[in-house]
């Protein structure tokens, strides 16, 4: 069996501190070959912002064209969702909150339409997990990102405890990430962790 990792950088200041972090996570899950990943980097995708016309909740597709149109597919298909975002103005970054407010889609169909979003034998077997990293060395500046994330993650059918966390404080220039005590060993061993816990359902 192969277990497929959909990876979201959204940071826009590319190989920056999250990004590096994300790399870190997917080169160690890389290593076993039943492992597929794939990256998508949303600063360079055609991803437009929610219109709020409610569209899908009746028509069951998101009246937006774009590279969502496949992305969704993908969402639906991962045996784990990561995202990866920074830190700005004490919430995620703009280019992750456009791809979790286009999730919509997903909550039209789940609580509106009543449809499935993955098949009944799928649920409960797929993880996720949220990698940020911030400039600030305050224990609390990923508190109010952490909500959002769960409704992102709880949309597409991942619950609060599948989802978790590899949250780096008190990184702030490009490259900060490199010179930090453990970030690398924290990557690596949450990549060992997802791994095994998605082979063992």
């Amino acid at each position: 069996m192969t277990y497929t990792i959909l990876a979201f950088a959204a940071s826009p200041r590319r190989h920056g501190n999250s990004e590096t972090l994300l790399d870190w996570v997917l080169d160690a899950m890389q290593k076993d070959p039943l492992v597929q990943t794939e990256k998508i980097v949303l600063a360079q995708a055609d991803i437009k912002p929610c219109r709020g016309c409610n569209s899908c909740e009746k028509t069951n597709i998101c009246a937006i064209r774009d590279d969502l149109d496949l992305i969704y597919e993908k969402i639906i298909k991962a045996d784990c969702i990561i995202l990866a975002a920074p830190i700005y103005c004490m919430s995620i970054c703009s280019q992750a909150k456009v791809l979790i407010d286009r999730a919509q889609l997903f909550r039209s169909r789940k609580y509106v339409l009543h449809l499935p979003v993955t098949p009944p034998e799928r649920q409960g077997k797929r993880l996720g997990l949220f990698i940020s990293t911030a400039g600030q060395k305050w224990d609390y500046v990923f508190d109010a990102s952490i909500p959002v994330i769960k409704c992102f993650f709880h949309v597409i059918d991942i619950k609060n405890h599948d989802t978790k966390y590899l949250l780096i404080n008190n990184v702030d220039e490009k490259g900060a990430i490199l010179s930090h005590v453990d970030a690398k060993k924290q990557a690596e061993e949450m990549a060992e962790t997802i791994i095994s816990t998605l082979m063992s359902r």
